[in-house]
């Protein structure tokens, strides 16, 4: 009898994607528009294995209730699992997660933000399509010669670092466990985090969300940093505090912000809300920053990361099936 998978937060492109790739895997996946919660809980019963996205709440209670349906193996198909309770799951549910989908997408992603703030170009698409051709308020900067902070230096953190020391610019970096090899390579210097804050013209977050990381920028690390610093966001919304981000907006300690990740973004992000009021105040405020681009958590998709993304997940459900260890398993 064939590994049943309720695959929950199901949208189109991963349907496609998935399907594709079972052919190989001859897997029987049920899926479900809606987010794991409490509410939807018993949509797994029956399943093997549940397979979750970024949003799901899986906290203590949803895993006993899992456990109870006989669910067996959580397979997240995303790199992050801080909204998997771990400590509940341990002995009683196994944990695996995709830990490199596209390192290349995400850096990607992020050297673009970049160029749409410092270039200003998402303001100077929306002038010019109103016939408004002038350059006023458009001005931007070398990024050759500029200093980048990277905060977390893991893959994407990697690539990102190959692509900006192809710019030309002096690179930082702060990690608890530096790659000195890597470092040398490519000229990072690897400091502290207030060096960091000092002496960065960009600021980019690589690093997981733990409790240790949570709300990593905060009106105290800002206060450290280079005045017009520009703030690159496109791991957990969790690492920034957003009041303490706007305030440095307001006062110009911060120059500017790109995104593609928010706090509270459960409540908005992969779906179309365009026909409805916005009610998270803090959410609108950022929206109407002309220094702010935010977009909706889409760093990592590409059709290749998709691809990679289906591949490793139904690998970890595979090596469940058989019995043999988890090469993607969360500990």
């Amino acid at each position: 009898m064939a590994v049943r998978i309720a695959f929950f937060d199901t949208k189109s492109y991963d349907r496609e994607s998935f399907d594709a790739i079972n052919k190989d895997y001859n897997f029987d996946i049920r899926y479900y528009k809606e987010r794991l919660s409490m509410a939807t809980v018993p949509l797994a019963k029956g399943a093997d294995v549940v397979c979750i996205f970024v949003n799901a709440e899986c906290d203590a209670q949803v895993i006993d209730e899992l456990v109870r349906n006989g669910v067996k193996l959580i397979a997240l198909r995303c790199a992050g699992f801080n909204n998997v309770d771990l400590k509940a799951a341990e002995g009683r549910i196994r944990v695996t997660r995709v830990p490199a989908y596209s390192p290349h997408a995400v850096a990607e992603y992020a050297v673009a933000l970049m160029l749409s703030l410092n270039r200003k170009i998402y303001r100077a698409v929306n002038r010019t399509r109103d016939g408004n051709f002038k350059l006023k308020g458009l001005l931007g900067f070398d990024m050759y010669g500029k200093t980048a902070g990277i905060i977390g230096m893991g893959r994407i953190a990697k690539e990102l670092i190959r692509i900006l020391h192809g710019f030309g610019m002096s690179i930082m970096a702060y990690d608890l466990y530096p790659d000195e090899d890597f470092a040398r390579q490519y000229g990072v210097r690897m400091v502290q985090l207030d060096e960091l804050y000092a002496g960065s013209d960009v600021i980019s977050l690589h690093c997981p969300l733990t409790d240790g990381t949570k709300f990593l920028i905060n009106k105290d690390s800002i206060a450290k940093m280079k005045k017009g610093v520009m703030i690159i966001n496109t791991g957990r919304g969790k690492l920034i505090h957003t009041e303490d981000l706007i305030e440095g907006l307001r006062t110009k300690q911060v120059g500017s912000a790109g995104l593609d990740v928010y706090e509270e973004e459960k409540n908005y992000f992969y779906e179309d809300r365009s026909d409805k009021m916005i009610d998270d105040d803090v959410l609108a405020r950022l929206l109407m920053m002309p220094n702010v681009v935010l977009t909706s958590h889409q760093a990592f998709f590409t059709k290749e990361a998709l691809h990679n993304i289906a591949v490793s997940t139904l690998d970890s459900v595979r090596e469940f099936a058989e019995g043999k260890p988890l090469t993607c398993e969360v500990r």
